[in-house]
C-alpha cells in the first residue's frame, strides 16, 4: 500500500519519481500558477508536472525556487509541443524551456503527443541525448497508445520511463495498464478526476461515503491502487489539499472492481491517433 506523499515508485533507471503529483495544466502563468504551486509544495507534494504547451513554465520555476526547499527534493517534469519536435527543434526546445523554467536539470522529460509521426523517433534521439547529457534525469512519453510504445521500442536505445495518458474509471487502458509493466514503463495518470466530472459518479460518490472520502479522493485512490501515478489538477488550495489527503484508507476488492466496471473508453481529450499536425 503507497502510504504517504512523500512514497516513490522507482523507474527503470533507477530514479525515483512520486506516486502523487501536483499537475498544472490551465493554470495561468503568473499569479494563479506561482500560488498554486507554491501551496502545492507547502502541503508536501514533491512533484509538478508542466509543460511548455501550458505556458506557465515561468511561474512554476520560480514557485520551486523560491519555495526554500532543496532542488533534489523535487521532482519535476515538463514537454515538448508537437510543433517542436524532430531532433534539433527538440533540443532547442529543451533548452527554451529550462530557461523559462530557471532550472539546470529537468526530472523528466516527455514528448506532449504522437502527433508528427514522421518526427516520432527523431524526437526520441533527441531525448535520449538529453538523458546521456545529463540534462535530463528521465525521460518518456505522453499519450501514447501500444503500437506508439512498440515503434519507439523497436528503435530506441533507452526505452521510455513514463507514458503519461488519460486514465480514469470510464477510460480503463487496460491495453497499455498490461503492456506498460512487461516493458518496465511507468503509467501515469493525467485526468485522473475526470476534469471533475468524477465528481458526478454516483459509484464515487456511494464508495466515498463508506470511507468519508470525497469522490476526488477515491478517483485518486483508484489510480494509485491501480499502480500509476496520478497528478490531479487545482488552483484551490482547499481542493490541492483535499487531492493529498488519499493516504488513510484503501479501496477493496469489491470496490476497485465497482470502478473498474465503469470503462466505457470514453475520453476527455482527443484520441492520440487523432491528433496530428
Amino acid at each position: 500500500m503507497i502510504q504517504s506523499i512523500q512514497d516513490c515508485v522507482t523507474l527503470a533507471n533507477g530514479v525515483r519519481m512520486p506516486w502523487l503529483g501536483f499537475g498544472t495544466y490551465r493554470l495561468e502563468e503568473g499569479q494563479q500558477a506561482y500560488t498554486a504551486v507554491r501551496t502545492a509544495l507547502e502541503v508536501g507534494y514533491r512533484s509538478v508536472d508542466t509543460a511548455a504547451m501550458y505556458g506557465n513554465e515561468v511561474s512554476v520555476g520560480r514557485a520551486i525556487r523560491e519555495s526554500g526547499i532543496p532542488r533534489e527534493e523535487i521532482f519535476l517534469a515538463t514537454k515538448v509541443w508537437n510543433s517542436d519536435q524532430g531532433y534539433e527543434n527538440t533540443l532547442r526546445a529543451f533548452d527554451a524551456s529550462r530557461k523559462r523554467l530557471g532550472l539546470d536539470v529537468i526530472d523528466l522529460y516527455l514528448i506532449h503527443w504522437p502527433a508528427v509521426p514522421d518526427l516520432l523517433l527523431d524526437t526520441w534521439r533527441a531525448l535520449e541525448k538529453l538523458h546521456h547529457d545529463g540534462k535530463a534525469r528521465a525521460i518518456g512519453v505522453c499519450n501514447c497508445h501500444v503500437h506508439h510504445l512498440k515503434e519507439i521500442l523497436a528503435h530506441c536505445e533507452i526505452k521510455p520511463m513514463v507514458d503519461q495518458v488519460e486514465f480514469h474509471p470510464y477510460l480503463g487502458q487496460a491495453e497499455l495498464r498490461a503492456f506498460c509493466p512487461e516493458e518496465g514503463i511507468q503509467m501515469e495518470a493525467w485526468a485522473p478526476l475526470m476534469k471533475g466530472a468524477g465528481m458526478r459518479v454516483p459509484e464515487t460518490a456511494e464508495i466515498g461515503r463508506r470511507h468519508g472520502k470525497t469522490p476526488a479522493q477515491v478517483l485518486i485512490r483508484w489510480v494509485l491502487q491501480h499502480a500509476v501515478v496520478a497528478i490531479p489538477k487545482s488552483a484551490h488550495k482547499d481542493r490541492i489539499i483535499e487531492n493529498s489527503q488519499v493516504f488513510d484508507f484503501e479501496l477493496t476488492a469489491e470496490e476497485m472492481a465497482i470502478l473498474d466496471g465503469l470503462d466505457r473508453g470514453q475520453r476527455s481529450g482527443p484520441n492520440p491517433d487523432a491528433l496530428w499536425i
